[in-house]
């Protein structure tokens, strides 16, 4: 069954635009709808001229000074009012009190009261008028959006550096691979197997360190997304959000505890690492074609391994 709210909000939709009514008039039929709306409709049409309801199709004459001059639909006027007045309204007034408005926030309870509700059960309560708390937890809330996008920046940094080393070590790996063909180039017909035997290692070094980078970077992107979202909510919270909205966030602590976890969670030293190994390759002596290594050695190691005597 729909609700007096539900029937309300539906009398006060234009069923032109399916919006709340701007201006209603109305016509011969009683049919209402918006100013706006009837002069889209009539476009193209003078005074004098016939047009149709848009419901009931039922054929009217165009004023002389224009479909403003119908008549303003007063008790659509009135509907229109009173959503509008509960829209406002909705929230502001208190739960045990519908008729009274809160007007002071109990710092023991967590909650916005009326002025009733301070004298007969918060007589004795830490209690502050509403906007003075709501410009209190605002600057808390502030300063935790503050911190997490100051947290967010450093993730942002980090993941950058990230990216910037795993470019190097893929221009490296380039560097090393031009090395490894203009060698085998020398000795093409007799070296092609152990050519590709170095190639492959040196793909695989490649694969691994890309799904590395690419688990980092998935880490620091997990991180970042519930950081974002706060600093969203907490956004549209502070620039769009009434006192007593800012007051009954800050009841429950929903938004600060969610900072504090954000930040306890130390997320500016990711414990995922990205430490691309370093690639050398250590030609050997075209010259001694005759020896079964006719390439090179191949090594791949990370920058904590120590690197081999004689390797660069």
């Amino acid at each position: 069954m729909a609700t007096a709210a539900s029937e309300t909000t539906d009398l006060t939709i234009c069923p032109v635009c399916k919006e709340m009514y701007e201006n209603p008039k109305s016509l011969p039929c009683l049919h209402a709808f918006c100013l706006r709306c009837l002069q889209q409709v009539c476009r193209g049409k003078v005074p004098e001229d016939e047009a149709s309801c848009p419901v009931c199709r039922r054929e009217f004459q165009i004023p002389q000074d224009g479909v403003g001059g119908l008549q303003h639909h007063f008790l659509v006027q009135q509907l229109v009012d009173k959503e509008q007045e509960r829209i406002r309204s909705q929230g502001s007034y208190c739960d045990k009190h519908s008729s009274r408005e809160v007007e002071v926030y109990c710092y023991e309870c967590k909650q916005n009261i009326c002025l009733k509700c301070l004298i007969v059960e918060h007589r004795n309560h830490n209690t502050g008028e509403i906007p003075v708390v709501a410009d209190q937890f605002r600057l808390q809330m502030n300063d935790d959006d503050q911190q997490v996008l100051s947290t967010i920046s450093a993730l942002r940094e980090q993941s950058g550096q990230k990216k910037q080393e795993e470019t190097v070590f893929l221009s490296d790996v380039e560097q090393v691979k031009k090395k490894i063909l203009a060698v085998g180039d020398v000795i093409k017909q007799s070296v092609d197997s152990q050519v590709n035997d170095l190639l492959t290692d040196l793909q695989l070094a490649i694969y691994e360190s890309a799904a590395q980078a690419m688990s980092v970077r998935e880490t620091y992107q997990e991180a970042l997304v519930p950081m974002e979202s706060f600093h969203a909510e907490s956004r549209e919270l502070l620039d769009k959000g009434r006192p007593c909205d800012i007051t009954r966030a800050a009841c429950d602590c929903e938004l600060h505890d969610r900072a504090t976890e954000l930040l306890n969670n130390d997320v500016k030293s990711v414990t995922v690492k990205y430490d691309p190994p370093h690639v050398t390759f250590t030609p050997a002596d075209v010259t001694q074609v005759k020896y079964l290594n006719l390439i090179g050695k191949l090594t791949v190691r990370t920058e904590e391994e120590p690197a081999e005597p004689g390797v660069s």
